[in-house]
């Protein structure tokens, strides 16, 4: 093929066929990126972490052997076994307020403080299941009726399956046809039918009020047990719309048991007390009453169960019922069985609880004891000597103290993930033996391809670690660092001590304590490294300790050295809180990790930046007024260095000085607020013209106060501003400080005004490690243009690649680096990304962030992308969160942008704060103060629930068949006499099949999962 071109006006014309030809050729390298990105990168939210914030509701299926939890938020999570995890969120944004499965299928009914009802299935998709909404349902009274008349308060799923009773504020009981929320009218039960059947003398005293509980008789599916706020016990049969039988106790009501045999109804009252019923007697006569806490004003007992066993007494369960004036702050539930009595105190308000039974059909000896409260969930052993505490797998309160820091790291190698596992079971003998009791569900996800840790630091100065592996993050060992020094708390002081012959009979249960004995204890930094065992921490009154792992219990002092960062400097006065008190005695730590060498800072500020180098013995550490070295091997100090600007006086004042700093900025800026207001006022308050102009001001001073602005240029930031010296970043490298032919270790520190510290590091050889000095030396200063906060600071090899950490090499997990090429330093400031070369430190290529879009970064880390498609191929790169609650992408050592993605809301700060990388390009942060979001920014790493949970399976047997009402045993007949033909033959066909087992089967093994969805659709149609 000849190309040909024309000259017009002497310049070559090129035809429009071959321009667009040499597009489509420019495009291709565009294009072939475009597929690499999708190979590497994909953004999704995976697993939620931790206990549910705000739980307002609890339900469990004996058959499928599943716990549902609802919280105010409207999110409802079902848990089986460890790693089967459901979550749905209600388009509503309403409360949670009761959760009921429907027996013997894979569906529930969740009633939101709204009054609607919404039902939720798990549907088989793709070889595992999955928790979808398939109806919403608003219960309506006829026309003109109070609001009251329809106010859900009490939901009964009969254990036909097929009906829902819903008792409400105006005492009336509305029966409701399931799945299809059909209201079935003629079976309704209305005030006005059991009003006319108590006695005259009952109703003139008091009204009935709502419909407090409803139960079933366990023997007769036909009766049901309706109780009313007031106290009065009607025993309804369904069959026959009758009353049975009226009882009307003296206080009233707040909940109802019926046992086992059908014989008994147990009612519990406000006053403390519970009274028992005989079932079928006229006079309705009251058979036993008693108080348990005695003759004094008591609490209402809020719900009561009776259980039998094989042999034996049966178990009385009940909550609340504490003597109002000595114990009425207590939140306590109660376990007599025979002999045995115990008040089980929990630290927070009980939401409600079941038992879990052993045998066929869940109806043997009581096995477990399940409790929500606020803040976790509690498992008592009923079977073992002196019920003790099942430790969960899952849904453990991970702010059993406040999280005040993460650490993150990835591929714990086999014999240290050993050692911390072992000294955490050592801290684990106190729980039972029993597995874990909810079982249900089948875990589908592959294990995990490494052993991960996820380490939170608290408040009340612990370290706790977790295994990060997989879905469930599952506790593995605490440390707790509060040994160390002089506290308020007494160490002979046992929570979980009773005084024998106390009554109650008291016994703490859980781990939630949020009081922490000194704040100034509260970890701040953590770095593990994991090739040598090797921990330290950092905290809030400016202690930095260094632990070593040992698999022995042992007894040694704690020394501490003190750093002066401010070298001595005039003129600054420390206004903040005073040093931790070290003890001089020898303490006692048992076997873990166990510290043996202790840094403190002075003035004693929290410390901000935090690393570790094993390899040559070093801890780096920085606060708001300096950084300083430490051998911890010799325990030493290597170097310090004060930061601090002698104009930053609010540095010295400390984080209780700083809050009213904070006040003062928000008083000055409504302020300015108001005299904007009033200046307007005078000025043509008439003209919209002027009112608009008024509107846009203000929006523009409001934006001013605002942490994060959305739009803004890079400016200049002043010298004068607070907290410039800051140490935000700390970094090791063996890189190219003094020439391009000899490689040193260094240490890099980067500051809050856009400063970078190198430092030459001369270190002995080994075998005059522990004579010799180490030695630093300043070596480089960069101070950036804008003087944005300096957040990362990453030295790139010869081939662009970021240097491995200390040891990694030395074990064999990471090639060595490339010492020939030139390196590369990549500052990562605020605003912008800039990468310098070694060692002359000149400026190469840059990425300006803030510019584009108006972010700031708030978090960076370097991570490893690896390829979905090919196995040998990936990339390293950044990981970078912005105040917008964005993380980006970004490939080095070219810095360019590869993908971004919403991650984290704007306003939620918190959670931004939060935030910590893997090295595998998966995230954490807190969604709230108890829970972690899992996300990926990577195709290969994926850490996400695959579960599948199947229809239960009625075996052909009388004892096992799904209950059913007498008489018309659908409750499709009622209304049978108005349904056309075509409509008769497809309810026939729909009861044929859902009561014949074979047919059932069939159904099951021929869709694998969606059977119960053809039978849910049918009924859906029928009622349609």
């Amino acid at each position: 093929m000849v190309m040909t071109s024309t000259a017009c006006g002497g310049h070559l014309q090129t035809p429009c066929w071959c321009r667009d030809t040499m597009k489509r050729f420019r495009r291709t390298p565009d294009s072939q990126r475009d597929r690499i990105k999708q190979e590497l990168f994909q953004f999704s939210k995976t697993v939620e972490h931790g206990f549910p914030h705000q739980p307002s509701a609890l339900g469990h299926s004996s058959s499928l052997q599943l716990l549902a939890i609802g919280t105010r938020s409207g999110a409802i999570k079902l848990y089986g076994a460890p790693g089967v995890e459901f979550m749905g969120l209600h388009d509503e944004n309403a409360a949670v307020t009761q959760v009921h499965f429907l027996p013997h299928q894979v569906e529930l009914v969740t009633l939101l403080d709204d009054n609607s009802l919404h039902m939720w299935t798990l549907k088989g998709h793709k070889g595992v299941s999955e928790l979808l909404e398939i109806g919403r349902f608003v219960l309506t009274g006829p026309p003109g009726a109070l609001p009251s008349v329809t106010r859900i308060t009490a939901v009964l799923a009969h254990s036909s399956g097929e009906l829902l009773l819903l008792g409400t504020e105006g005492g009336h009981v509305f029966v409701v046809e399931v799945p299809g929320f059909r209201e079935l009218e003629e079976r309704n039960i209305s005030l006005e039918q059991v009003t006319s059947r108590v006695p005259d003398n009952y109703i003139g005293r008091r009204n009935l009020e709502h419909v407090e509980a409803l139960q079933e008789n366990p023997a007769d599916a036909n009766q049901v047990v309706i109780g009313y706020g007031r106290g009065v016990l009607v025993v309804w049969d369904l069959k026959k719309h009758s009353l049975l039988q009226c009882i009307c106790p003296s206080q009233a009501l707040e909940s109802v048991w019926w046992t086992e045999d059908g014989g008994c109804i147990l009612s519990s009252h406000t006053d403390g007390s519970y009274c028992r019923w005989t079932v079928g007697e006229t006079d309705g006569n009251e058979e036993k009453s008693d108080t348990p806490y005695g003759t004094f004003p008591c609490k209402a007992i809020s719900k009561i169960m009776q259980l039998p066993t094989a042999e034996g007494p049966p178990f009385l369960l009940f909550s609340g019922g504490m003597p109002r004036a000595s114990y009425g702050d207590r939140h306590c539930i109660t376990v007599i069985h025979g002999k045995s009595h115990v008040a089980l105190d929990f630290t927070s308000r009980i939401i409600d609880f079941f038992v879990i039974r052993e045998g066929p059909h869940h109806k043997g000896d009581p096995s477990a004891l399940v409790v929500l409260v606020e803040e976790e969930l509690v498992v008592i052993d009923l079977q073992a000597e002196g019920w003790p505490v099942v430790q969960t797998p899952y849904l453990v309160p991970l702010h059993s103290s406040a999280i005040t820091c993460s650490h993150h790291v990835s591929a714990i190698p086999l014999k240290l993930w050993e050692r911390i596992s072992a000294a955490g079971a050592l801290q684990s003998t106190h729980y039972s033996k029993k597995l874990w009791p909810i079982r249900g569900g089948q875990n589908l996800a592959p294990d995990p391809p490494q052993r991960d840790l996820l380490l939170t630091g608290h408040e009340d100065g612990t370290v706790r670690f977790w295994d990060a592996s997989g879905v469930c993050l599952s506790p593995v060992y605490k440390l707790s660092t509060a040994a160390v020094f002089h506290t308020d708390a007494d160490p002979n002081d046992n929570m979980n001590h009773s005084t024998e012959g106390e009554w109650p009979p008291f016994r703490k249960v859980g781990c939630f304590d949020p009081y922490s004995d000194d704040p100034r204890l509260g970890i701040q930094k953590i770095h593990l490294c994991k090739y040598s065992g090797y921990l330290t921490v950092a905290g809030t009154a400016g202690q930095i300790m260094v632990l070593e792992l040992n698999d022995e219990a042992a007894e040694q002092t704690v020394e501490a050295q003190v750093v002066d960062l401010l070298q001595g400097q005039e003129g600054f006065r420390w206004k903040g809180h005073t040093q931790l008190d070290v003890r001089e005695d020898p303490v006692q730590f048992p076997p873990g990790f166990q510290p043996f060498t202790l840094v403190q800072c002075q003035p004693p500020a929290v410390v901000t930046a935090l690393i570790l180098h094993s390899e040559w013995k070093l801890v780096a550490f920085g606060t708001s007024h300096g950084f300083g070295l430490f051998d911890y091997q010799q325990k030493k100090n290597v170097l310090v260095k004060c930061t601090l600007n002698p104009s930053d006086q609010l540095a010295m004042e400390g984080p209780l000085s700083r809050v009213k700093s904070i006040k003062k900025s928000l008083r000055q800026s409504f302020r300015r607020i108001r005299r904007s207001r009033v200046s307007l006022r005078k000025h043509h308050v008439n003209s919209s013209a002027k009112l608009q102009e008024a509107n846009a001001r203000l929006e523009a001073e409001l934006a001013e106060m605002e942490l994060a602005p959305v739009q803004r240029k890079i400016e200049a930031r002043s010298s004068d501003d607070s907290f410039t010296g800051l140490v935000r970043v700390l970094y090791f490298a063996d890189t190219f400080l003094t020439d391009s032919t000899h490689n040193t270790p260094s240490l890099w520190a980067g500051t809050n005004g856009g400063c970078v510290f190198a430092y030459i590091l001369h270190l002995p050889t080994m075998e005059h490690r522990g004579e010799e000095l180490i030695t630093a030396q300043p070596a480089k200063e960069i101070q950036l243009m804008h003087r944005a906060p300096v957040v990362g600071v990453v030295v790139l090899d010869g081939h662009g690649t970021p240097l491995p950490e200390p040891l990694e090499v030395a074990h064999d997990l990471a090639r060595s680096p490339d010492m020939h090429g030139s390196h590369h330093l990549l500052v990562v400031s605020e605003e912008q990304f800039k990468v310098f070369t070694l060692p002359k430190v000149s400026a190469k290529t840059k990425l300006k962030l803030t510019a584009i879009d108006g972010s700031r970064v708030r978090k960076v880390g370097v991570a490893w992308f690896g390829s979905n498609r090919t196995e040998d191929y990936g990339e390293s790169g950044l990981l970078v969160l912005t105040n917008q609650g964005d993380v980006h992408a970004i490939s080095v050592p070219h810095i360019k942008m590869q993908v971004q993605h919403p991650c984290i809301r704007r306003e939620d700060v918190s959670g931004i704060a939060s935030c910590v990388f893997t090295k595998h390009g998966q995230g954490f942060y807190l969604i709230s103060p108890s829970e972690f979001e899992r996300f990926s920014l990577s195709t290969r790493c994926l850490v996400e629930p695959r579960c599948l949970v199947e229809v239960p399976i009625l075996k052909d047997n009388s004892n096992q068949r799904r209950p059913q009402l007498d008489g018309p045993s659908s409750a499709h007949l009622s209304t049978c006499e108005n349904e056309d033909p075509e409509s008769s033959a497809r309810r026939v066909m729909e009861h044929a099949l859902l009561n014949d087992e074979n047919v059932l089967l069939e159904i099951q093994k021929s869709l694998e999962g969606d059977q119960m969805y053809v039978l849910e659709n049918n009924v859906r149609n029928a009622a349609v």
